[in-house]
């Protein structure tokens, strides 16, 4: 079936009037982009992790409140997510590398400003224009991809190296991050980035092509600002959720991103020149890459939620050596994501999908034994469970984009990288309810009879504010209290990641079912 049968009808378009027209093979100088693609790829992955780091001594010199704190950490998230779909398609109406550049410009000078705020609300408004700037990375990235790789095989090589750069990313930034905050102060995490940004401004236009739809429409400011809300709104829901439980500003929220969402989805159905085209839905091979790279996403929470407090909190590491722990996952991603595209020529995608989420899941299981000193275990299950999904997230995301008109690779890039988004958030917050319940149930039953009330509610709370309270009290009492909350954490972890692994199994059999169509070697163009 082709896309004119599913109701999109492609349209002329073209490379912009001052790029010459683009080889069928990419040469050096396609290479050459890649690579400088796949650096700001590494800074904004890296621009996730770094600041959970340093949150301890943003605490103690801008002294935030706790709300504030959690704005500092989370506004960020909320910014992306709320304008991928946005930038997206923006850059397939007025330019994907104006918009790619004009965001790392941006990064590089709101990073230097949040390195040297001097209150918690200077570096709350940084961390939000850091949202907007992070925003325009991934879909121009992506879909500039898509635009300099025209030869599928050579397209799969690059979207593994796009894949390897994100998890690049997160495996080096805590390592990064962990050395500078050694040596220097909170802000030099911020300070990262700048460099490899300003490459990006400087190589940039010399080595990536301009894309541009020529007959596309101006930007709908409603419609941008209803999928903005929409993600906010519904991102922000689901972490109140696993942040303390269901309550009615977490409800209202949710609803209101409900609302929000179907107002966006009317106007876009009904506008003749809709910011993105909900017609992509109907293609087959794009809602069920989609479903699967989401449910991945939220697979990957189900470890990464807990992996980072349970080398510091369980196990007593530093923040350092949690970045070194954590390294062999991401270095599980990197070779999983550059085997993909030579495995992908001879095996269907569907079956590699299909085995990479299965060997997730037996990771995840793996997770379920870890116990309170299980560090190989623990480093084991990292690794079986970034080889098995690395190949995942390259697949998808070559079919979701691939299976878009080349003229909508920027809305595709969007909604692919949103989805993302959801995941993660929906693992937060699904994810985070049930351990927290399960923390707190135990810790009804376990903690010490004679431990003071105050002590008990922080102790509840959170196993950080249980280790922290059991240096406050006696030996004996707090070494009972530190058992009992790593015994509760631990049970936690172990129940998700028993939730996780059949998400991981159920989606290994609708990809292996529904995608096996697609032959191997081909991932573009099949509904």
């Amino acid at each position: 079936m082709d896309r004119a049968d599913e109701g999109i009808r492609p349209v002329d378009t073209t490379l912009d009037p001052t790029e010459s027209t683009l080889p069928a093979h990419a040469g050096r100088r396609e290479w050459i982009g890649l690579g400088v693609l796949a650096l700001a790829c590494l800074v904004y992955a890296m621009d996730l992790t770094v600041l959970h780091l340093a949150v301890p001594m943003i605490s103690a010199e801008l002294h935030p409140t706790s709300a504030q704190l959690l704005w500092i950490i989370d506004v960020y998230g909320f910014m992306v997510a709320g304008l991928l779909i946005t930038m997206g398609t923006l850059g397939d109406r007025i330019g994907r590398r104006r918009v790619l550049l004009g965001g790392a410009a941006a990064f590089a000078v709101v990073s230097v400003i949040a390195a040297f705020a001097p209150t918690a609300e200077i570096l709350i408004l940084c961390r939000a224009l850091l949202g907007v700037a992070g925003a325009t990375l991934a879909p121009a990235t992506l879909s500039l991809l898509f635009t300099m790789f025209r030869d599928a095989r050579q397209r799969s090589i690059a979207v593994g190296v796009w894949v390897g750069a994100f998890s690049a990313g997160g495996a080096v930034g805590p390592l990064f991050g962990g050395v500078l905050l050694e040596y220097f102060w909170w802000g030099s995490v911020f300070l990262l980035a700048v460099p490899v940004m300003a490459l990006l401004l400087v190589l940039g236009p010399k080595v990536l092509p301009e894309y541009r739809d020529p007959a596309a429409g101006a930007l709908d400011p409603v419609s941008a600002a209803l999928c903005v809300a929409t993600m906010i709104a519904l991102v922000f829901g689901m972490k109140k959720i696993a942040q303390d439980g269901i309550g009615a500003t977490a409800l209202l929220a949710l609803v209101a991103g409900v609302v929000l969402g179907a107002l966006f989805i009317h106007r876009q159905l009904t506008r003749p020149d809709p910011m993105l085209d909900l017609r992509l839905f109907r293609l087959g091979t794009f809602r069920i890459a989609l479903l699967v790279n989401i449910v991945g996403i939220f697979v990957v929470f189900g470890y990464f939620l807990f992996i980072a407090q349970y080398f510091q909190l369980v196990l007593g590491l530093s923040p350092l050596e949690t970045g070194v722990a954590l390294a062999p996952s991401g270095i599980g991603f990197i070779i999983g994501s550059q085997l993909a595209p030579r495995i992908v020529r001879v095996v269907r995608p569907a079956y590699l999908i299909g085995a990479g989420m299965a060997a997730s899941a037996v990771g995840l299981l793996m997770m379920t034994q870890v116990g309170a000193g299980s560090l190989w275990l623990a480093l084991a299950t990292s690794m079986v469970l970034s080889l098995g999904l690395a190949p995942v997230f390259g697949i998808t995301t070559e079919l979701i984009v691939g299976s878009a008109p080349e003229e909508q690779a920027g809305a595709a890039s969007g909604v692919s990288e949103t989805g993302a988004e959801l995941g993660g958030a929906l693992g937060i917050s699904i994810l985070g309810s049930i351990s927290i319940a399960l923390y707190r149930g135990d810790l009804a039953d376990t903690l010490p009879a004679d431990l003071p009330a105050e002590a008990g509610r922080s102790v509840r709370d959170t196993l950080g504010a249980a280790v922290q309270t059991s240096t406050e009290l006696p030996a004996h009492l707090g070494d009972a209290v530190l058992a009992a909350a790593r015994a509760a954490f631990v049970h936690g972890m172990h129940v998700t990641a028993g939730i996780t692994a059949v998400a991981a199994v159920a989606i290994s059999v609708i990809a292996t079912v529904r995608l096996r169509h697609i032959p191997a070697g081909e991932l573009e163009g099949h509904e």
